[in-house]
């Protein structure tokens, strides 16, 4: 069978600002390869539930965007106006 991975691609213009989400989200400093953006990731495409709706949820708060991509090199733009259909999306596609 084959392994497939999940990611989650954060961007951001402010790199204090997505360092700050991911510290606050993680507990924890999160060292970056690049200052701009973050990736994770995910064997279950599920566990990137809480990530996304955090961000979206807190997005006036930390100014950054999120792609995640389920199929390889197909990324769809998390915002807003498409969270709830994605998040059902994903647990209609990829049940627990």
């Amino acid at each position: 069978m084959i392994k497939i991975d999940y990611s989650v691609n954060l961007f951001s213009e402010n790199s204090e600002k997505l360092k700050q989400f991911l510290k606050s989200f993680y507990g924890s400093e999160i060292n970056l390869d690049n200052d701009f953006s973050f990736e994770k990731s995910f064997e279950n495409p599920i566990d990137m539930v809480e990530l996304i709706s955090t961000l979206i949820d807190n997005n006036e708060k930390f100014d950054a965007g999120i792609w995640i991509s389920l199929d390889k090199n197909i990324y769809i733009n998390i915002t807003d106006f498409n969270l709830d259909k994605i998040i059902r999306y994903l647990f209609e596609r990829y049940p627990y």
